[in-house]
C-alpha cells in the first residue's frame, strides 16, 4: 500500500513537472516540434544511401540532438550541413519553417526539382549552398526576401528562366550562377557581381 502511494506521488510530481515545463515555454516546445517536422519532411522526401539522416527520429521532440543539425541556445535550428551526402530527391517547402536558419548547405548531392519558393521565408539565412545538384525550374523571386544573405551558390544545376531582378535589392549578395546554361540574363549586370569560382570567404 505504501509502495502504491509512493508511486502515485511520483507520478503526480512528474505530471506536474511536465505541465510546468510546457506552460513555462510552450512556444519553445511548439517550435521544436514544428522544426523537427520540417526536417523530417526532408528526410522522407530524399533517398539516403549512406544513412546520414539515420538519427533524424521524429519521436524525439528536440531535433537539436540530430546529426548535421546545429541549434542556438533556444533550441532553434540555425545550421543544416548536408553537403556531399549523396542525397537524392526533391527539396521540400517545409524547410521554410526553419525561421532562425542561417546556413542551409545541401551542395554536391543529387537533388532534383525546383527550388521551393518557401525558402524566401528564411529571413536569417546567410548562406544557401545548393551548387552541384540537378535542380530545375526558375530561381524563385522570393529569394529577394533574404535580406541577410551573403552567399547564394546555385552553380552547376539545370535551372532555367531569367535571373530575378528583385535580387538587386540584396546589397551583400554574392551570386554563383556558373554552369547553368539555360538561365537567361545577365539581368543583374551592373547591380550585383557575378562570381564564377574561387572561395566564398
Amino acid at each position: 500500500m505504501v509502495r502504491v502511494k509512493s508511486l502515485l506521488k511520483e507520478t503526480s510530481m512528474m505530471t506536474f513537472l511536465a505541465i510546468f515545463l510546457l506552460l513555462s515555454d510552450p512556444f519553445g516546445v511548439a517550435n521544436a516540434n514544428s522544426e523537427g517536422d520540417a526536417l523530417f519532411a526532408l528526410r522522407k522526401a530524399v533517398k539516403d544511401p549512406n544513412n546520414v539522416l539515420q538519427s533524424w527520429d521524429p519521436t524525439l521532440v528536440d531535433p537539436c540532438t540530430w546529426f548535421h543539425v546545429t541549434c542556438d541556445d533556444d533550441k532553434r535550428v540555425t545550421r543544416l550541413d548536408l553537403g556531399h551526402a549523396k542525397l537524392s530527391g526533391p527539396l521540400v517547402p517545409e524547410l521554410g519553417r526553419l525561421q532562425r536558419l542561417q546556413f542551409l548547405e545541401l551542395y554536391k548531392n543529387d537533388l532534383i526539382g525546383p527550388i521551393p519558393k518557401e525558402l524566401g521565408d528564411l529571413k536569417n539565412l546567410v548562406s544557401l549552398g545548393l551548387y552541384q545538384n540537378n535542380l530545375t525550374g526558375s530561381i524563385p523571386a522570393t529569394l529577394s526576401n533574404l535580406s541577410n544573405i551573403k552567399f547564394l551558390r546555385l552553380n552547376s544545376n539545370k535551372l532555367t528562366g531569367r535571373i530575378p531582378r528583385e535580387l538587386t535589392k540584396l546589397a551583400n549578395l554574392k551570386i554563383f550562377f556558373k554552369n547553368n546554361p539555360r538561365l537567361k540574363g545577365p539581368e543583374l549586370m551592373g547591380f550585383v557581381r557575378y562570381d564564377t569560382g574561387g572561395s566564398c570567404k
